[in-house]
């Protein structure tokens, strides 16, 4: 009997020394209750000890970030229209105590809490603003969020808003509205290129006659100015030309007048040659096409040698 006292004392002092080594997860934390009542004594992560039949782990958690998926939610923005909204919020424990003493259910209570500030903050913006001002709406969300978790020993470090789906027939209106801006702007773009366009064309037109004037204007300079020129060289050319053959003259007549002054016989070769040149002149009138009568009178013919012969006589004189 005495063995049977012994081997039940021997099992229950082992069973009471296994049930007081706690060993904590690096990452978690334990809180004790001491005969039901918590005294403030928390286990670290590691190796500890607890007083048998007194001491229990009422509540072990992570003290690591967690993700809280957060469902779909039904709401309706100012310019009531249905949208379905849900979002991933990050958070973690600051306080293990207030945790699991200030609220019975954190994670059901968190969820709750972010549904029901999600359809206020919806609620004060268009649907239209809703698409644009996601980070706004998340920004606007964990601040409230941190300060509601605060009493539960709950730090709440980033709240996103994943979809933002609105009802079937919103989309199909949606649709329908972007389809007729989509049109339009469409529209407006090839107005926009027609009148690029013509305006252009008209430019390239106008700027192509004015070089076409130009152009033209400037040959007409050139053609002045070359037919100004020209006329200017044939003048001169012919004011060149006839001031050789005024020289060409005058040096003429000075060689026949110091020929007539040195040679006494040149003055009958003189007189021959004026007398044949006379003659030929009147053949040359008469061979001409477009000649005229020419009515010479014979009996004038040695009156007009004399004349010349006389004159010829004079300059051989002088």
């Amino acid at each position: 009997m005495e063995q049977l006292f012994l081997l039940v004392f021997l099992a229950l002092g082992g069973s009471a020394i296994a049930g007081s080594v706690k060993i904590i997860n690096q990452g978690n934390e334990a809180l004790v209750e001491s005969l039901g009542k918590y005294n403030g004594r928390k286990l670290e992560p590691g190796l500890s000890f607890v007083t048998p039949f007194i001491d229990r782990i009422a509540y072990q958690e992570t003290i690591r970030e967690k993700v809280l998926d957060i469902p779909p939610q039904p709401s309706i923005t100012r310019d009531n229209v249905s949208i379905t909204v849900d979002a991933v919020v990050y958070w973690r424990i600051m306080d293990m105590a207030k945790a699991y003493y200030k609220v019975q259910n954190l994670q059901s209570a968190m969820v709750n809490l972010v549904l029901t500030q999600i359809r206020s903050e919806i609620g004060k913006l268009e649907l239209d603003e809703t698409f644009t001002a996601r980070s706004q709406i998340s920004e606007l969300l964990l601040q409230d969020l941190d300060i509601a978790t605060d009493p539960w020993g709950v730090k709440v470090t980033r709240v996103e808003l994943r979809d933002i789906i609105p009802a079937k027939a919103v989309q199909d209106a949606m649709e329908l509205q972007m389809s007729a801006e989509r049109k339009k702007r469409a529209a407006i773009l090839t107005s926009e290129g027609e009148r690029e366009s013509a305006v252009n064309s008209a430019k390239g037109k106008a700027e192509a006659q004015v070089l076409e004037a130009e152009s033209r204007q400037k040959a007409a300079i050139l053609e002045a100015e070359g037919q100004q020129k020209t006329i200017v060289l044939k003048a001169q050319a012919e004011r060149q030309q006839q001031v050789l053959k005024a020289q060409a003259t005058a040096e003429a007549v000075q060689i026949v007048a110091k020929t007539l002054a040195t040679d006494p016989h040149a003055h009958e070769a003189l007189q021959f040659l004026l007398a044949q040149n006379y003659l030929e002149m009147g053949q040359k009138i008469g061979s001409s096409d477009s000649s005229k009568v020419m009515f010479m009178d014979p009996r004038s013919i040695p009156a007009t040698l004399e004349g010349m012969r006389s004159i010829v006589g004079e300059v051989g004189n002088k």
